[in-house]
């Protein structure tokens, strides 16, 4: 298996009603690709609401082979829901490795 792991922040123009707007739809469009694109075993993603964190965001997700990590990172669906990620985040993070 290989883990996924996207750290975010919200962009700081953001009121706090647009990121509960833009967490809300952030959530929605990344965990519906779980059930839309072969081999993402899991895919979560949190909003943190706790002070003590340095990032308001984080997907968490698990994917059966690097090559599945591959294919979803080109997958139209995930190019589409990153188009919107990138309009309401800034200073991305990101760790993989295989277990």
């Amino acid at each position: 298996m290989v883990k996924h792991i996207v750290l975010w922040n919200f962009k700081e123009t953001l009121t706090a009603e647009e990121r509960k707007i833009a967490g809300e739809q952030l959530k929605m469009k990344l965990e519906s690709l779980k059930t839309q694109i072969d081999g993402v075993a899991t895919l979560q993603v949190i909003i943190n609401e706790m002070s003590g964190s340095n990032k308001d965001i984080a997907l968490i997700s698990e994917f059966t082979s690097a090559d599945a990590l591959n294919a979803y990172q080109v997958h139209p669906l995930h190019v589409e829901a990153g188009q919107y990620v990138k309009t309401v985040t800034q200073e991305r993070v990101c760790f993989d490795y295989e277990e």
